[in-house]
């Protein structure tokens, strides 16, 4: 079996891609796999570091500001994506897939196209609750286009050929469990409290993270872990301004990045987190209550729809960035920890829209495509 696997610009690409080319690997180690992604950006780093062979190609996305700087990256995207449907169809005439598998991102498109136009099979697997332009262009042109959610559904035709699978998750996330988390962690009785705003940080939800745990330190009837990311090292020096000394609060463990999350998540009774669509899957696999607050600064604004996928199933709330203060959140997660039945309830519904066999399901669809 011959497989090329194409998606990137962002860890929710690419991590999906890795874990699928993993399980064929795991299942079928004779198979062939080469990763296509963007020449020089992140993909090309993690997938060597995975172990799969890539090839990039030289492509960049399209600009959504309406000014001459925007116009002019516009232009040279135009003049990228000729060359990328150039170089990806020499990839795949030189590599002779049986499939091709999309996950996303601009650098999926010319990829899935060429095959498409050179008749190789292709399928697509979109992890988000709202489906991204590259999936929904090449969707009527797929064998099979794998999805997160059921809620996704309704923005396809139905010509397509749909399948929900879930998201791949990591097998230390499924299998971590709160007791050992927590011993490990060092961790009491108290409820726990687990927030971040990926690697680099967010500078609103560390915002109102600060006054959260300036409000906790009055009492500290919560733990806390927070990771306040690459650019939020104001963080630590702004709460001993405010008068809360991590010293005195070993009830508190602030971070700037979280590179223990399958056991920090296990613990955690309550997360705070963007709407990333792994990490909605994780949270789910975990069971896990959440405040949501969903980037405004991402395509389609799929994190909001993400965020509504729980919501609608009583399974988080939700905080958009413009409602988003330190008194708001503060009133959400009293309101949510002050029940134990209630947050009971929260973690049950989460644990309801879980896929835990998504790599096994993805694994299914590509032996029927390819036969």
């Amino acid at each position: 079996m011959r497989i090329i696997l194409a998606g990137g610009g962002t860890a929710g690409h690419i991590n999906p891609a890795l874990a699928i080319a993993q399980y064929i690997k795991d299942h079928d180690p004779e198979a062939k796999i080469l990763y296509v992604g963007a020449k020089g950006k992140m993909e090309e780093g993690l997938v060597k570091k995975a172990g799969f062979d890539f090839k990039g190609i030289g492509i960049s996305g399209f600009s959504r500001a309406k000014s001459l700087e925007g116009f002019k990256k516009n232009l040279s995207t135009i003049k990228k994506l000729m060359y990328s449907c150039i170089d990806s169809k020499k990839i795949i005439k030189d590599f002779k897939p049986d499939l091709c598998i999309g996950t996303g991102g601009y650098v999926s498109g010319p990829v899935l196209w060429e095959a498409i136009r050179l008749k190789v099979p292709i399928i697509i697997h979109e992890q988000n609750a709202f489906p991204g332009k590259t999936t929904k262009m090449l969707s009527k042109k797929a064998r099979k286009v794998m999805l997160a959610v059921e809620e996704s559904k309704k923005y396809f035709s139905k010509d397509c050929n749909l399948v929900v699978t879930g998201n791949p998750i990591r097998k230390e996330i499924i299998i971590a469990t709160k007791g050992p988390s927590k011993r490990h962690l060092k961790l009491d009785k108290r409820p726990v409290i687990l927030s971040f705003g990926g690697s680099l940080g967010a500078d609103k939800i560390n915002k109102a993270v600060l006054h959260l745990l300036v409000d906790t330190a009055k009492t500290d009837e919560f733990q806390h872990i927070h990771a306040y990311g690459r650019y939020g090292k104001w963080f630590v020096p702004k709460l001993l301004e405010k008068g809360v000394n991590l010293e005195e609060h070993k009830n508190f463990d602030i971070r700037e990045y979280i590179d223990d999350m399958p056991v920090c998540l296990a613990a955690a009774d309550l997360v705070i987190c963007r709407a990333g669509a792994i990490s909605l899957s994780e949270i789910e696999a975990q069971k896990k209550a959440s405040i949501l607050i969903p980037s405004p600064n991402v395509a389609e604004n799929h994190q909001y729809h993400n965020a509504m996928a729980l919501v609608k199933n009583g399974a988080a709330n939700i905080i958009e960035e413009t409602s988003l203060t330190g008194e708001k959140l503060i009133s959400v997660v009293k309101e949510m920890l002050s029940s134990k039945e209630k947050l009971r309830e929260y973690q049950k519904n989460a644990g309801d829209m879980a896929i835990i066999d998504a790599s096994d399901r993805i694994y299914k669809v590509i032996l029927e495509v390819v036969g």
